[in-house]
C-alpha cells in the first residue's frame, strides 16, 4: 500500500482556491502539495518567511499557482492584509486550512504564565483571527466555503502539554460553534486531530517520547503528513458535503488506548 499517493481523482480541486496557514513545512506543506496536485491554487502563510518562500518556489516550479507571505496570525491586521492580498490575486477562497500553531513539551507546573499565554494566543486566538477574517472577507460574501482546523489528540486531555491541550480543545469547541453559526452562509467547519505524525514538528520532542508514542499507538506506527493531507482534502471536497462540526482523529487509535505520560505515585 502506498500511503503517500493521493486517493482522489485528478482535477478534483480545479478552479478552487485554498488558504493554508503554517503552509511552509510539515503538515501544512503536505496539504498544499495534495491540493495543488488536484488542481487547486494555494495561498500559504507562516511566521517565518524562508520556508514559505521555498514552498511557493517549489510549487511554482512544479507548474502550480501559489502565493505566500509571512503572517503573524496573532495580529488581526496582519491576517486581514494577507486575506485581502489573496482575494486580490485569486478572487475567492474556497477552503481554509488552519494549520499554524506551536507548543513545547513541559509539565504544567513549569510553564510560566507568559509561556501559557503565548501558546494560547497562537493556537486559539490566532486561529480565530484567521477564521473571522476569511469568513467576513470571502466565504460569507460568496455564500460558501470549507474550513478545516488542524488541532491535536486532546480526547483524553494533553498531559505534558497542557497549554496547547487547552488551546486545541478550544478550537475543537469553536469548530462546533461555527459549524452551526455559519451554516446559513453555506460554510462547513470541521477539524482534524492528528496523533503523533512524522514531520518537522516532531524534531523538538525527545526521541524516547516519540518512541513511546509509537509503541502505545494501536496501529503500531506513527502517521505521515500525507495521511493527514488526504483527510483534509476529503473534508474540503464535495464528498464531505454533509459533514460539519466534526473532528476526525487521524491517530492510529491512540485516542482510544495507551498513555505516554508516566504517573509517579512516589
Amino acid at each position: 500500500m502506498n500511503r503517500e499517493a493521493s486517493p482522489f481523482r485528478a482535477g478534483l480541486y480545479e478552479g478552487r482556491v485554498a488558504l493554508i496557514t503554517g503552509g511552509g513545512t510539515g503538515i501544512g506543506l503536505a496539504v498544499a502539495r495534495e491540493l495543488t496536485s488536484l488542481g487547486a491554487r494555494v495561498a500559504l502563510c507562516g511566521r517565518r518567511p524562508e520556508p514559505i518562500a521555498e514552498a511557493v518556489a517549489a510549487l511554482t516550479a512544479e507548474g502550480h499557482e501559489a502565493m505566500g507571505a509571512s503572517v503573524d496570525i496573532r495580529s488581526p491586521e496582519s491576517v486581514e492584509a494577507f486575506v485581502a492580498a489573496v482575494l486580490a490575486r485569486f478572487g475567492r477562497i474556497d477552503l481554509l486550512v488552519n494549520n499554524a500553531g506551536g507548543q513545547f513539551p513541559s509539565p504544567a507546573q513549569l510553564i510560566s504564565s507568559k509561556g501559557f499565554e503565548a501558546v494560547v494566543r497562537n493556537n486559539l486566538l490566532g486561529t480565530f483571527n484567521v477564521l473571522r477574517a476569511v469568513a467576513n472577507a470571502a466565504m460569507i460574501p460568496q455564500k460558501g466555503g470549507r474550513i478545516v482546523n488542524v488541532i491535536a489528540n486532546v480526547a483524553r486531555g494533553f498531559p505534558g502539554m497542557a497549554h496547547t491541550g487547552a488551546a486545541r480543545a478550544g478550537v475543537d469547541n469553536l469548530t462546533k460553534s461555527l459549524a452551526v453559526e455559519w451554516a446559513s452562509f453555506g460554510i462547513q467547519v470541521n477539524a482534524v486531530a492528528p496523533g503523533t505524525i512524522r514531520s518537522t514538528g516532531i524534531e523538538q520532542y525527545p526521541p524516547e517520547l516519540v518512541a513511546k508514542a509509537e509503541k502505545v499507538t494501536p496501529a503500531g506506527r506513527l502517521g505521515s503528513t500525507s495521511e493527514v493531507a488526504h483527510v483534509v482534502a476529503f473534508l474540503g471536497s464535495d464528498a464531505a458535503d454533509y459533514i460539519t462540526g466534526t473532528t476526525l482523529y487521524i491517530d492510529g487509535g491512540a485516542s482510544l488506548w495507551g498513555d505516554i505520560w508516566e504517573v509517579d505515585r512516589g
